[in-house]
This record gives structure tokens, C-alpha cells and sequence, in this order.
């Protein structure tokens, strides 16, 4: 095996009518969009920055401006790729039209890693939310026994397991059923953001600055590795290529847009979050923003409205997610780097049923039995070494395919590119070794199975 052929690159195709085992086309712009803010805009304020908070302090507000700087750096990258490569498997699928299959499938691994863990991550920060509201309404909560990991004191959790299995029903039934039922989510959840800048301004504290990098730089930085977990959104958008009406047109606007949406959000809610609370009150703490409002107003009903649009807020970023990691795999598979299992297209939904089944089956056993800070750092690094490779990909094709087709071109190319490669990495270096460790191992997976499996079943080397 010479490594001109591990570095065999898929030829671009031409877009094709839909067929057996080919999904439909039937995702408009606003939908494409609300893909995009429905897996990004929760992770990092509802979960997240209660994580974020005690590593940086007050400077989580700058964590929260570098994660996007980073994540708009490449987001204009994969705007470009998504115009000119626009079909299933977001950066793995770049990977392989433009560096080749060994860094392709080291790129599904990274892929595979941030959506499962991601979901995961995310369905435990839904089951803390749906105690807090229970509590509320209630006045009782689930057992903490059946409602958090082994780690934090618990058996199984119990409610994250359930949410993975009603989105997996979700996806079961049709991509165009979950992406209206996320369009409604993702309004309602702007709109519990928005109650609680406006709610959270009343409990303004310039004291509350103080201090404000008591970490410094590395705090800042660190904090900003935990934060990238939440913009897995942005590469959600382009899982979606061979179910987009207009690709070429609408791939790049949804992902821009989605990108406007998600800085601004995450900016003010941070500032109002940071200024209503101490930095030590975030340490630990469950259910953060509704918390805060609870905090803020002496009364309840803020923050039960919070943790209600929390509750519904989320389920649409775990929707999305595991959406994201079944089209990944069917494009894996589509290449016969995976049993074709996951290619298989149920005739009468055009989903890939078994491939739904066995993700969302993975992805509730990490939720009910891993913690969330562990699932969120791992969710980073899959999805800064992904963000890194579209960035390089571009360059590439500019130069291999200058006259290829494109929707949308990098402005500042060369510039934008390099500084986006150049973030990601300062990043990665920031994230605890523990994490590090952990993404070394699993890439070594990755790659026996490439060698015992996906070499010897991959349709390049077929043809």
C-alpha cells in the first residue's frame, strides 16, 4: 500500500436525480437555516457556560467572542465547500474530494465522535433542565439516582436515554417532518433567550466584573475549547447536502446565517449571565440560566418559563445532531467505508431506518451513563479537527479544481483559511490532556478499522 493510494481522492459528481437509496431533496433555506441554530444556539448558553464560567471567570464573554471568531473563520470555509461539493457528509465528504481517503476516514472518525458524544452531551444537559422544571411545577424532581451518571452520584439517566429515543422517532418518520418540528423549536427558544436578556438586565452587577481574567490568557482559551462544543450546529448544516432544494445557493446562506444568528445570541446572554451572577455562583451549578432568573427576580415563573424553553430548546439541538450523525454514516457508507447497513433507505420514509436505530442506541447509552463536561470537551476537539481540515480543503480545491462551480468564494482567501487553521490549533493546545489522550485513542480505532475493514470495501479502489 503506497501512500499515493491511501491519498485517492473521490471524483465530484454531479448532482443526481433521487433513486433508490438516495435521500429527497426537500429542505428549503428557512429550514436549512433553523438546522443550523437548532443544533448550535442551546449547547453553549444552556449547558455550556455553566462549564465555562469557573475556568474563565467573567472572561468567559471573550472565550464566547474567540470561539466565534474561529467558528465564522471556518464557517465561510465550509460555505465555500458546501457550494461546490454539495452533498451528504459535511467535512468528511470535503475531506475526500480534496485530500483522500486516509484523511477522509480520519475525519468521519472526528465526525463520528462530535455528533454522538455532542448529542449525548447534550441530552444530559436536557435531563438537568427537566428536573429544574419539575422542581418548579411540581415541587419534586426525578431521583438523582435515575436522573445522572455513575460519576456524579447516579445509576442511569434516565430522561436523557428517553430524549435520544423521541428524536430518534422523529427522524424515523421523514428529514422534512423533523425540520418543521425543529423550525417551531428554534423560534420558541429565540424567544426564551430573549425573556432572558430582558428579565437577566434587571439583576445587573458592574461588581460582578471584577476580577475579571482570574486564569488569564490560558483560562480564556481553555474556556473557549469547552464553548466550541456548541458550534457543531454549523457543520450540522452541511450533513444536509442531498436533502437541500437549490444546494449550491442555499447550503452556503444557511450556513452564514446561522452563524449571524448564533454569535449575537451566545454575546448577550453571556454578558447578561455574567453580570447577574458572581463567577463562584456557576460552579456546579444545575440548570444554570433558569437559575440566574430564579436568582435575579425573587420569583419562580421566570425561571420556570427558562427552564420550559430549555426544555424544548435542546430537544431541537439533540434533533439535529444525531440528524447529522446518521447522514454522516450514510455517506461513509454510500462510499463502503461502513456495512452498508447504513446506507439502506426505507423505501416509504427515504430515512435510513437501521442506521437511526443503531446511532440512537450508541448515543443513549453515553447520555445515560457519562457526564457532561467530559462529553462537551471530547465534542470540541472532533469538531476543531474537522473545522481545521475544511479549512485546508479549500485551499486545496482553489488550486486542484480552479474552475469548479461555486455558490459562494472565501473572502480575504488566502488570509481567511490560514487564520482559521491557525485558530483551531491554538485552541486544541488549550484543551486538557485528559481530552487529548482520549481523541489520540480513538483515531487509533478509526484507523484499524480503516486497515481491516474500510481498505478492502471502499468503491474508490473498486472502480
Amino acid at each position: 500500500m503506497t501512500l499515493r493510494q491511501l491519498a485517492q481522492r473521490k471524483p465530484i459528481e454531479p448532482d443526481k436525480p433521487a433513486g433508490e437509496n438516495q435521500l429527497k431533496r426537500s429542505l428549503s433555506l428557512f429550514q436549512l437555516t433553523a438546522f443550523g441554530i437548532g443544533a448550535t444556539v442551546g449547547t453553549g448558553i444552556f449547558i455550556v457556560l455553566t462549564q465555562a464560567v469557573p475556568v474563565a471567570g467573567p472572561a468567559v464573554i471573550w472565550s464566547f467572542v474567540i470561539a466565534s471568531v474561529v467558528a465564522g473563520l471556518t464557517a465561510v470555509c465550509y460555505a465555500e465547500l458546501a457550494s461546490a461539493v454539495p452533498i451528504s457528509g459535511s467535512s468528511y465528504s470535503y475531506a475526500y474530494a480534496t485530500l483522500g481517503e486516509l484523511v477522509a476516514v480520519v475525519i468521519a472518525g472526528c465526525l463520528l465522535l462530535e455528533y454522538g458524544v455532542s448529542s449525548a452531551a447534550v441530552a444530559v444537559g436536557w435531563s438537568e433542565y427537566l428536573n429544574e422544571l419539575f422542581g418548579s411545577l411540581l415541587g419534586a424532581e426525578i431521583p438523582q439516582a435515575f436522573a445522572s451518571s455513575p460519576e456524579t452520584g447516579g445509576i442511569i439517566n434516565i430522561p436523557a436515554v428517553l430524549l435520544v429515543a423521541m428524536c430518534a422517532f422523529l427522524l424515523v418518520r421523514g428529514a422534512s417532518e423533523s425540520a418543521r418540528a425543529n423550525a417551531i423549536m428554534v423560534l420558541i427558544k429565540l424567544g426564551v433567550l430573549a425573556l432572558f436578556i430582558v428579565v437577566g438586565l434587571q439583576g445587573w452587577n458592574t461588581n460582578n466584573f471584577a476580577n475579571f481574567a482570574p486564569a488569564g490568557t490560558a483560562g480564556v482559551f481553555s474556556a473557549a475549547g469547552i464553548i466550541f462544543f456548541s458550534y457543531v450546529g454549523l457543520d450540522a448544516v452541511s450533513t444536509a447536502g442531498e436533502e437541500v432544494v437549490n444546494p449550491r445557493r442555499n447550503l452556503p446562506l444557511a450556513i452564514i446565517l446561522s452563524l449571524i444568528t448564533v454569535t449575537v445570541v451566545y454575546i448577550l446572554v453571556a454578558i447578561v449571565a455574567v453580570a447577574a451572577q458572581p463567577t463562584a455562583d456557576f460552579e456546579g451549578q444545575e440548570a444554570g440560566l433558569a437559575a440566574i432568573l430564579t436568582s435575579v427576580t425573587g420569583t419562580s415563573w421566570p425561571g420556570m418559563v427558562l427552564a420550559a424553553g430549555a426544555v424544548v430548546s435542546i430537544f431541537s439541538v439533540t434533533l439535529v445532531t444525531l440528524y447529522g450523525q446518521t447522514r454522516i454514516l450514510y455517506a461513509i457508507s454510500k462510499d463502503g467505508l461502513v456495512p452498508k447497513l447504513f446506507h439502506r433507505v426505507n423505501p416509504r420514509t427515504r430515512t435510513p431506518i437501521h442506521n437511526t436505530i443503531v446511532v440512537a442506541s450508541a448515543v443513549a447509552l453515553l447520555a445515560g451513563l457519562l457526564p457532561i463536561q467530559f462529553l462537551a470537551e471530547l465534542t470540541s476537539i472532533g469538531t476543531l479537527f474537522a473545522f481545521l481540515v475544511v479549512s485546508i480543503g479549500v485551499m486545496v480545491l482553489r488550486r486542484r479544481e480552479p474552475d469548479l462551480p461555486r455558490g459562494f468564494t472565501v473572502p480575504g482567501y488566502p488570509v481567511t483559511p490560514i487564520l482559521a487553521i491557525i485558530g483551531c490549533g491554538w485552541i486544541i493546545k488549550d484543551l486538557r490532556p485528559i481530552t487529548l489522550v482520549a481523541f489520540a485513542g480513538w483515531t487509533c480505532l478509526v484507523l484499524v478499522w480503516y486497515f481491516s475493514y474500510g481498505m478492502r470495501h471502499s468503491h474508490l479502489r473498486s472502480r
